[in-house]
């Protein structure tokens, strides 16, 4: 697209001509009369039965009314839009009762189904080898002695009093 004045004034032309003007339209007329007590009473307790729609027709309304002076609300409609925008609806519901106790059980199925994955694992695992046994670990120890093997702090220098390669018990029964 070009961008030129005469491109521009073009485009703005076209986009003022299908945009109304607000001067015909008028403002957006807010509710200026109160909504009707019957519909606001026991809202907390209707407001998770009504349809979706009358809840967005009774929200919007609402939302229209507090747009103008808050002086002008009835009290049913302060507590009416307070407990909409607040209320234990929604993200903000109790939990049903017994949650906890679900979760509690589905954590100890699964902490008990790892348990068991784990054990049959490590039934069917090949023993340790055999460098894991204390006496591998010594012979490996007095042949690294031999070799002089780090000689400044490791196991071959003077008063070294450390365990060494020794790290696993016993392999003999």
């Amino acid at each position: 697209m070009l961008r030129t004045a005469s491109a521009s004034a073009l485009r703005n032309s076209v986009v003022r001509a299908a945009r109304p003007s607000t001067s015909a339209l008028g403002c957006r007329a807010a509710t200026t009369h109160a909504i009707s007590n019957p519909t606001l009473a026991n809202i907390e307790k209707r407001w998770e039965g009504l349809p979706m729609q009358e809840q967005a027709d009774l929200w919007m309304a609402l939302r229209d009314r507090m747009k103008e002076n808050w002086t002008d609300l009835t009290v049913q409609e302060k507590k009416a839009a307070y407990w909409i925008a607040f209320g234990s609806h929604g993200p903000r519901s109790l939990p049903p009762p017994g949650e906890g106790k679900k979760v509690a059980a589905y954590t100890l199925a699964g902490v008990f189904a790892s348990f068991v994955i784990f054990a049959a694992l490590r039934s069917f695992a090949n023993p340790p080898p055999p460098t894991m046994t204390k006496e591998w670990q010594e012979a490996s120890n007095e042949y690294l002695k031999a070799q002089n093997s780090d000689p400044l702090t490791g196991i071959s220098s003077e008063g070294y009093t450390g365990k060494g390669q020794v790290q696993s018990p016993s392999g003999r029964p």
